[in-house]
């Protein structure tokens, strides 16, 4: 059975080596707080302005303005600034934060369409940085999907206690 790294590596196309190049260099120190804000500022534009109801149904449950801050927070920390996110929320746990959600093929292909364009967007982040984000965003994005998978498969087999009897009144 493949871990879920694996098969994140094998949907996003993406080398773990490539992935977790984030951390050769401290992104954070190089960009700065303020790139991070303003990337997950222009991704939640998009996200929120999305065409596609289906997929801006997904976000609906929460204000933008708490979207853009976990992000750039959990960015921050992820790419070598201080732990915003784990400060004010615990630990990221990004399959378990994600689990109300439906993180899909579809939806995760979507999500790295509008990343993609907020990073072609971002004048302040340099070819070879954008490069590394993109390849750590494509593979944690297929790392969710497989870990979607794994709930949906864990809540279809029952309990081996599960009986189809009839409680006894």
């Amino acid at each position: 059975m493949q871990s879920l790294q694996e098969k994140a590596s094998e949907w996003s196309g993406v080398d773990p080596n490539d992935a977790f190049a984030i951390d050769e260099t401290n992104l954070f120190e190089k960009l700065g707080l303020q790139t991070f804000i303003n990337l997950s500022t222009n991704f939640y534009n998009r996200v929120y302005d999305d065409e596609e109801e289906w997929f801006r149904s997904i976000f609906s449950n929460s204000s933008k303005e708490d979207a853009i801050r976990n992000q750039y927070e959990f960015f921050v920390h992820r790419m070598g600034g201080p732990p915003l996110y784990s400060q004010r929320k615990g630990h990221p746990a990004l399959i378990g934060r994600h689990r109300p959600f439906p993180v899909t093929h579809k939806a995760a292909e979507r999500w790295l369409h509008h990343m993609q364009l907020a990073l072609d967007s971002a004048t302040d982040i340099d070819e070879d940085s954008k490069i590394k984000m993109m390849n750590f965003f494509r593979h944690t994005a297929f790392f969710l999907v497989a870990g979607d998978e794994l709930k949906n498969q864990n809540q279809a087999v029952a309990c081996k206690h599960a009986s189809n009897k009839p409680a006894a009144a």
